[in-house]
């Protein structure tokens, strides 16, 4: 009965085969349609795990996404070039056009990957496993290191003539900008000889080679070092298209000394567009963690790390909380009055005694005070996470290395510039339970803070580079030498 009505119902039209038949072809093309507008409506996703800013929303993060852009604007842009069925069969991808598209890709499978909210990365590695509350998102982390490992591509531009470029110290605080320019140097990492495959383009010079080397000590005028990396950029852009196709978005720099961020506001475009890597982090000196880097500050007095990484046990950490250093701005200035000499629990010296030995101290105290001086870094930081000790921050406008990943809560403690008298009680109020967590996350952050030579996966190095990845990410670059 129910099959002579549905004969009947088409009878008049159409035998149940050609129905089939139309039909098929109605939900292929459907089908396609559909495709095609989840490609042209690719979403915006923030490098930051914990938040994936989408059209119309507002991005939970403290901070926000960089060069956020969404579908309507891709599929604009895509319009204005006067694309229909016919030209989008017969186009023949730029390379520029298949690293975004690779990029497109990334983001998809990072933003999926960060989904998952497991304090364990789920994805294999025969090496580490993200894992534990240190991370945003371990999952997502581990997902976004995997895929810059397998088409992260960095070209460095050959111009330039040491000691100013392709150079940079290796010892005392600046030694991290040293060791990364040798290693973009030596190529053993996302290196590439062909610039129209790279998806980042490093400006290897030093800002403090060219302190060193063309700066007049006592003259106050920095002119010669910001018109030395002008002249170096005109250079590269006469010569070479990328940075005027993007107008220096896909390109970075980095700089450890405290004249890096004056220095590039030189060239308006590496100031406001480019990457860049700075130890000096200080958001009231116009970094903007959206698009530039922190960058962890190391001493390294002999250039190595011998004796550095250990500590003593939680048992053998006899002082809660220890610093020692020269009276560097108004920070350890408050911190000096109101400590030193004050209090046994609390030790605070400008002159460490010649019978105290600075490192054992780090090693035998529970917290690590990490203030800043004249500016926002500060090599102490990553002595206390290599002995072991829990960091105290105490800073204004710094923003901390890795923090795009890294969840600092979770292994450090962050104290106003107000509360320096309430110091012993703040750390007082932390439990013994509550401490040995964090202790034990000290230790296990500490692979991403030590300078390897040559790099391990997961160190210094590959961390920087990860940030600068994460950076690239969230900005689309165009042939028609537009980007957001």
């Amino acid at each position: 009965m129910m099959k002579s009505s549905f004969n009947k119902c088409f009878s008049s039209s159409t035998n149940s085969s050609q129905f089939f038949t139309l039909f098929f072809f109605f939900t292929l093309s459907l089908t396609a349609l559909i495709l095609v507008s989840c490609w042209n409506h690719s979403p915006n996703i923030s490098p930051f795990f914990v938040s994936w800013k989408w059209k119309g929303e507002e991005n939970s993060s403290s901070i926000a996404p960089y060069g956020s852009h969404d579908g309507e604007k891709l599929n604009t842009n895509f319009k204005h070039k006067g694309a229909n069925k016919k030209n989008l069969r017969d186009h023949k991808y730029t390379k520029l056009e298949r690293i975004e598209s690779k990029l497109v890709k990334a983001r998809y499978s990072i933003k999926e990957a960060s989904k998952i909210r497991n304090s364990t990365s789920i994805q294999h590695d025969q090496d580490y496993v993200p894992h534990g509350p240190i991370y945003r998102n371990a999952n997502a982390f581990h997902r976004s290191y995997l895929e810059m490992e397998k088409m992260f591509k960095i070209f460095v531009y050959e111009e330039g003539e040491p000691p100013m470029f392709h150079n940079g110290p290796s010892k005392d605080i600046y030694s991290t900008e040293g060791l990364f320019i040798h290693e973009m140097q030596m190529g053993r990492h996302y290196h590439t000889n062909d610039p129209n495959e790279a998806f980042v383009y490093f400006l290897p010079f030093s800002v403090v080679m060219m302190v060193q080397y063309i700066y007049v000590p006592g003259a106050y005028d920095r002119n010669s070092i910001g018109l030395s990396i002008n002249d170096y950029i005109q250079i590269i852009s006469h010569k070479y298209p990328f940075w005027n196709q993007s107008l220096g978005h896909d390109h970075f720099m980095v700089s450890c000394h405290d004249w890096g961020p004056i220095a590039s506001a030189y060239v308006d475009n590496l100031f406001n567009n480019s990457i860049r890597v700075l130890c000096n982090a200080n958001t009231s000196e116009g970094f903007n963690p959206t698009k530039d880097v922190p960058y962890p500050e190391v001493f390294l007095k002999t250039g190595e790390l011998t004796g550095l990484l250990e500590g003593y046990p939680p048992s053998q950490r006899t002082t809660l909380a220890f610093f020692a250093g020269h009276l560097h701005g108004h920070i350890r200035y408050l911190l000096l009055k109101t400590w030193k000499n004050k209090d046994q629990d609390v030790q605070v010296y400008d002159e460490i005694p010649e019978d105290v030995s600075y490192h054992s101290k780090l090693k035998s105290s529970k917290f690590c005070l990490c203030p800043s001086g004249y500016e926002v870094a500060s090599h102490r930081l990553t002595e206390a996470i290599y002995s072991e000790c829990v960091p105290v921050l105490i800073s204004d406008n710094y923003v901390p290395p890795f923090s795009d990943v890294l969840n600092w809560k979770a292994f450090s403690v962050q104290i106003d510039v107000k509360d320096i008298p309430n110091i012993k009680k703040i750390l007082m109020g932390i439990s013994q339970r509550k401490y040995l967590k964090m202790q034990r996350r000290v230790k296990q952050v500490q692979r991403h803070f030590v300078p390897n030579v040559p790099p391990k996966r997961f160190d210094v190095f590959h961390m920087t580079i990860h940030s600068i990845w994460l950076r690239r990410l969230n900005v689309h670059i165009h042939d028609d030498d537009q980007s957001y």
